[in-house]
């Protein structure tokens, strides 16, 4: 499983989960990834993040999720001005 970010046209960031990152991020890009991507449209994905089982991802998704776009960048290893 792996944890990962988009980035929409917009420049927000959305994070998620998925046992198949092409598959979902092609999803994403037809607009049918789910409502938020649906409305912002995805540019790409900036990140992912392998985890060894679907619940372990999902508990790293929810942390991720917390956190300021400041921290998610950062993570990703983009400075916060670049986005």
């Amino acid at each position: 499983w792996y944890v990962y970010i988009l980035e929409c046209k917009n420049k927000d960031l959305y994070t998620g989960i998925t046992n198949d990152l092409e598959r979902r991020l092609k999803e994403h890009q037809r607009g049918k990834g789910g409502k938020f991507t649906k409305s912002f449209k995805v540019d790409k994905m900036l990140f992912s993040e392998p985890h060894p089982n679907k619940s372990q991802a999902a508990k790293r998704e929810s942390q991720i999720k917390r956190w300021s776009r400041e921290k998610k960048l950062r993570l990703i290893g983009l400075p916060p001005k670049s986005c």
